[in-house]
């Protein structure tokens, strides 16, 4: 009997003893499944660290808007109106004007064996331009192609020049109102370093929309060349001007009558590499 009785408690401490084992079992399990939550949660939040600072970089990327707080220091560029164009040792600049009204029509920079033609034109307040006018290029022209560039979505377009054909790739970038279109021909248009070159130019490029309503397409207004030796001279001789015009007791201030006249004189030198396209 006490063999018998000694049997019962044992097992039943044997029992007792796997219900805590399962207790022990499922308490590691669930410090597992924990210890491996935070770990996903960690890949998750990398991924979108990175995602963010993918489109930070690619955010950070020129041409730029005149009014964004991180554009480039133009103080040293060339002023065409619409465009402020950096500095690019080795380059000519070469603008296309219309032979009647002599306005500004596109630019073009020439670095050794490549070129990059500029247009700037006005673009809706809400949406992009590029798009609708890719469309439009890849329905034109069925040789066309679309590739992913540095600057987006862009385009492959083959020529003729002179009976020749030549390839030239066509960048798109849309602005707050504005939208450039850049065609690369040469070497530039195919890779290598003077690809890279002016890749980088239009990079670092300003758009000066201005305020003027002007329809979507329609060219933003340019100008001839000033430089920045001009603007300096400008901005001085009109500082000079306001002196001498507060040291002149009883100075009229306007507006002027009939009996008075005013002559405003504006002279704006041509430019390096100016030339008309007639």
């Amino acid at each position: 009997m006490g063999l018998f009785g000694f049997g019962k408690k044992r097992a039943k401490q044997r029992a007792e003893e796997d219900v805590e084992d399962q207790k022990d079992q499922s308490k590691e399990l669930d410090e597992s499944k924990d210890a491996e939550e935070p770990d996903q949660s960690s890949q998750e939040d990398r991924d979108e660290t990175a995602a963010e600072q993918e489109e930070a970089e690619q955010s950070g990327k020129g041409p730029w808007d005149s009014m964004d707080p991180e554009a480039p220091d133009t103080d040293e560029y060339l002023d065409i109106g619409a465009l402020m164009l950096p500095f690019l040792q080795g380059s000519e600049l070469r603008l296309k004007a219309n032979s009647q009204t002599g306005d500004v029509l596109g630019a073009t920079i020439t670095y050794k064996s490549s070129s990059l033609e500029l247009e700037p034109f006005a673009a809706p307040k809400s949406l992009g331009l590029w798009d609708e006018v890719r469309a439009d290029l890849l329905k034109a022209n069925p040789s066309c192609k679309e590739v992913d560039g540095v600057f987006g979505k862009e385009l492959t377009l083959p020529v003729k020049v002179k009976g020749k054909n030549l390839l030239t790739r066509v960048v798109g970038v849309d602005g707050p109102r504005w939208m450039l279109r850049g065609i690369f021909s040469g070497p530039a248009a195919k890779g290598g370093k003077e690809k890279d070159v002016l890749d980088g130019y239009l990079a670092d490029l300003v758009v000066v929309r201005g305020d003027e309503p002007l329809a979507p397409r329609d060219l933003v207004p340019m100008h001839a060349p000033i430089t920045p030796n001009q603007r300096r001279g400008e901005a001085e001789d009109s500082e000079s001007k306001d002196d001498e015009a507060a040291q002149i007791p009883g100075k009229p201030e306007g507006p002027f009558d009939s009996d008075q006249q005013t002559e405003v004189k504006t002279t704006l030198s041509r430019g390096p590499m100016f030339s008309e396209v007639r």
